[in-house]
Formats: C-alpha cells, sequence, structure tokens
C-alpha cells in the first residue's frame, strides 16, 4: 500500500478505488483519489499542508469560492475535488472579479501579514505582522531575497525598496491576499471560479492584481469590475516584482529579463 492509500483509509476508512495524477503543479503535485462509493477529492503532499489548509479555511470563512479542506493527517492535505478545469474565456473573469470581492476589506484591524510564514519549496516566505505595509512588503517580500540575487539585481531591488514609500500606499485596505494568483490556481467550472494553492497574506489586494498580470492577460472589463483605487496600473510592477524573483530563485536565470523588465518601468 502506498503512502497516498494509507493517508486516504486513515482518513476516510477505506483506500482509494482510483488514484489519478493531476497536470500542473511546478512546485506541489496533486492527485484526484476517487473510492468506491463514488466519493472523489485531491490529494496534495508536503511539509506544510497544515498552514495551507489554515489558509484556505480563511477563505472559507469570508465564503469566497476555493478548495474546502476535507481532512488533514501527516503531511497530506486532502481538498474538495472541483472538477476538470475548463479553459479561461471571458465569462471566467468576471467570475473571478466575483470570487475576490468578499476578501476586499477582510482583514480589517488585524496588521499586514499572516500569523505564521509560509513556504514555496526552499524560500521561505516570510509573513511577520506589520503595522506599515511599506515595510511589509519591503523587508518580506524584496529585500529578503537580495542576499541570494545576482549583485547587480540585488542593488537594484535595494534601490527600490529604499524608496519603496514612494511608490505603494502606507496603509492600504487591509484585505485578505491570495498570495498567488494566477490561472493555474483557479479552477474554472463554467459558472465559478474557484482559488486553490494559497500563499496567503492580509495586505493590499492589489497584490493578487499584479500576480494575475505575471502569465494571464486579464480583460479591461475585469479590472473595471474591481473598482481598483487610482493609480492602481503604476503599482503592478511592484508586486510583480516579488513574482519575477521567486520564480528566479526556484527557475533560473531565466526569469531575470522580466525582472529587470519592471525594474526599467520603474525607474530603477
Amino acid at each position: 500500500m502506498t503512502a497516498l492509500e494509507d493517508a486516504a483509509k486513515a482518513i476516510f476508512g477505506a483506500s482509494p478505488t482510483a488514484i489519478e495524477t493531476l497536470a500542473g503543479g511546478d512546485i506541489s503535485g496533486a492527485s484526484r483519489i476517487e473510492f468506491a462509493d463514488g466519493f472523489s477529492c485531491v490529494a496534495k503532499k508536503g511539509p506544510l499542508i497544515d498552514r495551507e489548509a489554515r489558509m484556505l479555511e480563511a477563505f472559507q470563512r469570508l465564503d469566497a469560492p476555493s478548495a474546502a479542506v476535507v481532512g488533514t493527517v501527516g503531511d497530506w492535505l486532502f481538498l474538495q475535488d472541483l472538477g476538470q478545469a475548463r479553459p479561461f474565456s471571458s465569462a471566467t473573469w468576471s467570475a473571478l472579479a466575483e470570487t475576490m470581492a468578499p476578501l476586499h476589506g477582510a482583514g480589517a484591524g488585524r496588521k499586514y501579514g499572516w500569523e505564521e510564514d509560509y513556504g514555496l519549496r526552499h524560500i521561505v516566505v516570510q509573513n511577520q505582522p506589520r503595522e506599515s505595509w511599506v515595510e511589509f512588503w519591503r523587508d518580506n517580500r524584496l529585500l529578503c531575497h537580495v542576499p541570494e540575487l545576482d549583485p547587480d539585481l540585488g542593488r537594484r531591488v535595494t534601490a527600490l525598496a529604499e524608496r519603496l514609500e514612494d511608490l505603494i500606499p502606507e496603509r492600504p485596505t487591509v484585505s485578505l491576499v491570495h498570495g498567488d494568483l494566477w490561472g493555474g490556481n483557479i479552477v474554472w467550472d463554467g459558472a465559478t471560479a474557484w482559488l486553490i494553492d494559497p500563499c496567503a497574506c492580509h495586505g493590499d489586494r492589489e497584490v493578487d492584481v499584479a500576480t494575475l498580470t505575471v502569465f494571464d492577460t486579464p480583460p479591461p472589463q475585469f479590472f473595471e469590475q474591481l473598482d481598483l483605487a487610482p493609480g492602481w496600473q503604476r503599482r503592478l510592477p511592484v508586486y510583480r516584482l516579488w513574482m519575477w524573483l521567486i520564480h528566479v530563485r526556484l527557475f533560473g536565470s531565466g526569469y531575470r529579463v522580466a525582472a529587470e523588465r519592471d525594474l526599467d518601468q520603474l525607474g530603477f
């Protein structure tokens, strides 16, 4: 019996009758498992699944469409099976804006950050709460990467960080931020855009808007539906840069050009 079968039996009292490896998952893979009674769910294995579960439960408490946690055991996380994702259409983006709506302002009264750090492979995602959003983004999303970057790229990131208060707000509305929101972490079933694989924190919701422009091209009506604060376009490269730096560290220098392009756009 495999480790997955053992974990499933511990949660459900029975072994799965079918296991299907799901496509995608550059950082952590997943499998759909089915039982004799027809019930199915998705299983993920990883060192921080308990933290991912708590993030997903935060989305659930807000009634934001997201994969529900079915159970955890050891280093296994079992999630609601959202079915086969469909290709994106214009309707997807409208539905995604509706999915994101409950997250806006959902951190009212909280500091910027999260109760615990997270991780993407070997990279620690630092989440120490701060009263200042500028300080949080500077220290936990930009400067934390500099020691691991090429010196020239690190110098440019540091220069940006030193001027960050001129580029992003000190105290934006505290929202629940998905943190890694791109097409691969959205399951579109034709009616609802479901969120999966969060890297959550409380912060500026424009972070999610920025990550959606890393590999995807949302239509203008999507941004209009979100009703973003004036100047949001100028802030996207600041927030997008964190995603590029993560990719440089995870996947290599091929992403450096994208990071430098946004630094050029920002004048650093």
